[in-house]
This record gives C-alpha cells, structure tokens and sequence, in this order.
C-alpha cells in the first residue's frame, strides 16, 4: 500500500517503505548502515517488518 502521509495513525509505523527514500534514509541513519544495505535486507527477507529487518542488519554486521 502507498504511504498515505495525510493519515496520522500506526499504520505504516511498523514497516519500512522501499519505495519511499525518506523511509529508507531514516532507516539506514538509525542502523548506521547503507541504503543498498536496507533494500537488500528488505529483499532478502522478503519483509518490511521494522523488527525483521533490524535483526537481520544487525546480524549481517
């Protein structure tokens, strides 16, 4: 689904948008880690789980 940012809920707070830069940067700069690093975690996860992909950057170290 896309990141609707007018909706002020807890949607999308749980999931990492790869189409969605600013998402991706927040990301990476929390882990300390590369943009390429994150849409590789998302897509050898085959998740966007906050959580699932934090573990396996974390992991990956």
């Amino acid at each position: 689904m896309a990141d609707n940012k007018t909706q002020k809920d807890k949607r999308d707070r749980n999931k990492v948008s790869g189409s969605e830069n600013y998402e991706i940067q927040y990301f990476k700069d929390k882990l300390g880690v590369s943009s390429q690093a994150v849409t590789g975690a998302i897509r050898a996860t085959g998740s966007n789980d906050r959580k699932v992909l934090e573990e396996y950057l974390r992991k990956r170290r």
